[in-house]
């Protein structure tokens, strides 16, 4: 075989396959949005999309409402504990500065008499303030993947078919009870 003669076999496959995916998408069109979301392959890229996009949202897209609290509590309190850790550490440069120039009537003068304590608390406060971030991002990032994993799960095939039942089996010969499980599928 030629070059040519591959490269149009490959074109040919490929245009092949693209009308192929056209047809399926006209037939997920038709469906009502439940089926559609269960059947759609791309259902969970979309879902982490959204997620990537507005927090939350792809939650919403798959219909698992109950993540959003979750989800917005954890982005909240991370928010608060960045202003407050940025604030307090402000508070204690501010206080240092001060120190710096002569002038000891800060807050922290009866409290805190040594200058390097202040430093140690600026620090503090700064390491506290990174870790805010950190976490988050990590909720951030977690969203994204509990929508992509939440969409996936959608599709999972969990029919009447497939059962998974205990079950206890009596020998006759040792007459100890053995315990199992029975993994069925039924046509």
């Amino acid at each position: 075989m030629t070059i040519k003669t591959r490269f149009i076999l490959f074109f040919l496959c490929v245009l092949a396959s693209t009308t192929s995916q056209a047809q399926s998408r006209d037939y997920l069109d038709s469906l009502p949005r439940r089926q559609r979301i269960k059947i759609d392959p791309l259902t969970p890229s979309r879902a982490a999309f959204y997620s990537a996009v507005i927090p939350g949202l792809g939650q919403i897209h798959t219909r698992r409402y109950w993540t959003l609290p979750f989800i917005y509590g954890g982005l909240g309190v991370s928010l608060y504990y960045y202003n407050f850790q940025n604030r307090e550490m402000k508070k204690y440069r501010a206080a240092y500065k001060q120190r710096i120039r002569g002038d000891f009537s800060d807050e922290w003068t009866s409290r805190i008499p040594r200058t390097d304590q202040l430093v140690k608390g600026m620090e503090f406060h700064e390491n506290y303030r990174d870790l805010s971030i950190l976490w988050f991002v990590g909720i951030y990032l977690l969203n994204v993947l509990d929508a992509n994993v939440g969409a996936h799960l959608l599709q999972f095939n969990v029919d009447d078919n497939l059962t998974f039942q205990p079950y206890l089996n009596q020998e006759n010969i040792m007459s100890d009870p053995s315990v199992g499980l029975a993994f069925q599928i039924k046509f």
